[in-house]
């Protein structure tokens, strides 16, 4: 409260005292309530900064070529990323923000880039296949006898994110099993195919288990285990490269190859 108030109600108490509460009881009052409505003195707001933005999400590519190649070749790993304070791949390990380096990986191999920052940890993936080249060479010969056999039904084919054999495949598993009773001194490979929708770890693993669904559903139907590996190319080597529903169904699918391997 300002001294100028204080001293109004001050002046208007010595009145009442000097000459009595008569009529100068309504001056007081009146006094007072002068005091009260004007109130204090509104305060100066305080100003406040805005808070700082919040700093970006880092961002991270990879990529691998070519993404298929036969033991002892090198490939070009290239990456690039932002807003990122430590970048590593693996297996290769610390690295700068963008770069590019040759490897030649003795094995299908996934590199993994994560990118750190004050924003966050962003993650992707490139994979290369490896293959041995007298093996493909001659499984492309055992491919072509098979087929001239007739046996372009040995694909099985699956429903998306599922590795379960349909009820409307088990006659090609008959079959399959049909033409490897006839054919006992082959050995195949069971591949695990998958669509391209979905993350590499998670088709690689999909393809996996279709790949094993498919070798148990054999053995089931009296081929030896011995005959039968699996393995799994997820998304890798798809069958149709278009971008359709049609094409998607075509790569979900278990084929089998002879095995040259002894």
């Amino acid at each position: 409260m300002s001294l100028e108030r204080l001293s109004w109600i001050w002046l208007a108490t010595h009145a009442l005292h000097e000459r009595g509460r008569g009529r100068y009881f309504l001056l007081l009052l009146a006094i007072l309530a002068a005091a009260v409505l004007s109130g204090c003195p509104s305060k100066t707001p305080v100003a406040t900064a805005p808070p700082p933005p919040p700093p970006p999400t880092p961002t991270a590519t990879i990529e691998v070529t070519p993404a298929t190649v036969q033991a002892g070749q090198p490939v070009t790993i290239t990456w690039k990323t932002e807003n990122a304070t430590d970048v590593a791949i693996d297996p290769v390990g610390a690295v700068q923000a963008n770069g590019s380096q040759t490897a030649t990986p003795t094995q299908s191999t996934t590199y993994h880039i994560t990118a750190k920052g004050p924003g966050g940890v962003q993650e992707a993936d490139a994979r290369v296949t490896v293959t041995g080249a007298s093996e493909s060479q001659a499984a492309s010969g055992g491919e072509e006898a098979l087929q001239g056999e007739g046996a372009n039904r040995l694909d099985v084919f699956f429903d998306t994110d599922d590795f379960s054999i349909r009820p409307d495949q088990l006659v090609t598993i008959k079959n399959d099993a049909d033409f490897l009773k006839q054919h006992p001194d082959m050995r195949i490979v069971v591949e695990g195919h998958c669509d391209e929708l979905g993350s590499t770890e998670y088709n690689l693993a999909l393809g996996d288990r279709r790949a094993t669904e498919v070798k148990a559903a054999l053995e089931k139907a009296g081929v030896n285990s011995h005959r039968v590996r699996t393995i799994s190319y997820g998304k890798e080597q798809p069958f149709c490269q278009e971008q359709s529903d049609d094409c998607w169904r075509m790569n979900r699918r278990a084929h089998l190859v002879p095995d040259m391997q002894r």
